[in-house]
């Protein structure tokens, strides 16, 4: 609606023949339209096509209240948040009130006496969609005079008596009357709180103290939750479960080109990142093969999750490790080698919560997990026999120390022309990179050692490959 068009009274928006919809209706009604024109609903929302949203659009078109399950880094605050886009891009509100009354049935006193006195005169505003929506953290000090409102008593000091609705300091909730209303991590509310909720949820309303206040508020309420805490054993009281239609469980991606495709939008980018630092294939797929190790590993608690933020962290710190090196030894491009796998130790730590703690079993989990993540991704990509004539050549006393701080050009010069590595050089079309050259190299030194077909040590921050 254009902005002269916009009627700017109770009166002119009735003659305009705009008709008020319930916030369920309007979610409703844009999501049908949506569907129709093959919208995607959630952009940037990835691994969900065929899981997560089909259950959100049906809990949308059954006008049920949301509550999304599922560990940590699961995109359920993204998916929340996105719901907006659901919403009208704006919907007329009686001006100056505080929780976005409908001109045409307002519910808060002070509306309601001006509507009294003045009818259709009442001036109305616009309220956008991105003011319609609020979310709470549930912390156990937050209180119902956060969540419902109280009694304010400057306004009690001005002279008004505490029976006078007008007394009254609306709290979050209502405020996002006619809105989305988030809270996350549900079971962490007090169970006080929790038992506050169901008006919300069942009747719709919310009161007020002992105040004989009806608030019959018109919200959409949707929650995020741990599975964990989400039970009858956890901290979440039954009667407030039943109250919320839709029960959605989120997941972590489901294939590695899912989680690769989540990275690549996700990570932090800079030009001159973009523009120097190569990221081979099999260097990727370690990254992306360590997290899912990490997800089946039985010393890891599952319970907590293992986020696909531990993905982009890696992935970010490996790229920042090339980079560094190809600045200081002014190579005009940078690629991660397997060299630089223990850097990921610093974007790892604090990510992983282990089943049992014991001094410095973190760490040495981290490697197990690296090399593991190493050899799968070979064997992938590889058989050992492939590399016969490389091993012959270390059994006749080759020797090749690899590092993080070693220049690409020494790998150049130490192996071009080596019989064996052909196969590798071929496959991820080395040419005449040298940066490139140097990663391919340490990544077949690594898995043959990992085959058990190279002997290795470490020297002095190198690590020595031999026959």
């Amino acid at each position: 609606m254009a902005e002269r068009e916009k009627p700017r009274t109770i009166g002119e928006l009735r003659r305009s023949g705009y008709r008020v919809l319930s916030v369920r209706e309007e979610m409703r009604k844009n999501l049908i339209e949506k569907l129709r024109r093959g919208e995607r609903l959630f952009p940037g929302i990835i691994g969900y096509d065929d899981t997560v949203i089909p259950q959100v659009e049906n809990a949308i078109l059954a006008a049920q209240d949301i509550i999304f399950l599922g560990e940590r880094g699961q995109a359920k605050s993204r998916l929340i948040r996105q719901l907006v886009t659901l919403l009208d891009e704006e919907v007329p509100v009686i001006a100056g009130c505080e929780i976005n009354d409908n001109p045409y049935k307002p519910i808060c006193k002070a509306c309601r006496d001006k509507v009294a006195r003045y009818g259709d005169a009442v001036e109305i505003a616009w309220l956008p969609r991105e003011r319609r929506y609020a979310e709470k953290l549930a912390t156990p000090d937050i209180s119902m005079a956060d969540l419902i409102g109280e009694v304010d008593p400057i306004k009690v000091a001005e002279g008004r008596y505490l029976a006078d609705e007008l007394t009254i300091h609306f709290g979050l909730i209502p405020r996002v009357n006619r809105g989305i209303f988030c809270i996350n991590e549900l079971p962490d509310l007090p169970e006080r709180i929790q038992v506050g909720l169901f008006n919300l949820l069942e009747e719709r309303d919310i009161q007020i103290r002992g105040y004989l206040i009806r608030l019959p508020l018109d919200v959409y309420v949707v929650a995020s939750a741990n599975p964990e805490d989400y039970t009858n054993r956890g901290r979440i009281i039954t009667p407030l479960k039943d109250r919320y239609g839709a029960q959605i469980r989120t997941h972590y991606p489901r294939t590695p080109e899912d989680e690769v495709a989540i990275v690549e939008q996700e990570r932090v980018r800079f030009p001159d990142m973009e523009e120097r630092v190569h990221m081979p294939s099999f260097m990727r797929e370690i990254v992306v093969e360590f997290t899912a190790l990490a997800r089946r590993s039985p010393e890891v608690n599952q319970r907590s999750g293992v986020s696909v933020r531990l993905t982009i962290a890696n992935y970010e710190t490996l790229m920042a490790a090339a980079l560094r090196r190809a600045i200081r030894y002014h190579e005009a491009v940078a690629v991660p080698r397997v060299s630089d796998l223990p850097f990921l130790h610093a974007s790892t730590l604090g990510k992983l919560e282990l089943e049992t703690v014991e001094e410095g079993r973190e760490g040495r989990l981290i490697e197990d997990l690296l090399k593991k993540a190493c050899l799968n991704v070979f064997n992938r990509a590889f058989t050992v026999r492939e590399f016969d004539p490389l091993i012959q050549k270390f059994e006749e006393g080759l020797v090749v120390e690899t590092g993080t701080a070693i220049p690409s050009f020494v790998y150049v010069e130490k192996l071009r022309g080596v019989e064996g590595l052909e196969p590798a050089l071929r496959k991820f079309q080395v040419g005449e990179n040298e940066a490139l050259f140097a990663s391919v190299v340490e990544f077949v030194l690594e898995g043959l050692h990992l085959n058990r077909r190279l002997n290795r040590d470490k020297v002095e921050g190198r690590t020595r490959y031999k026959g």
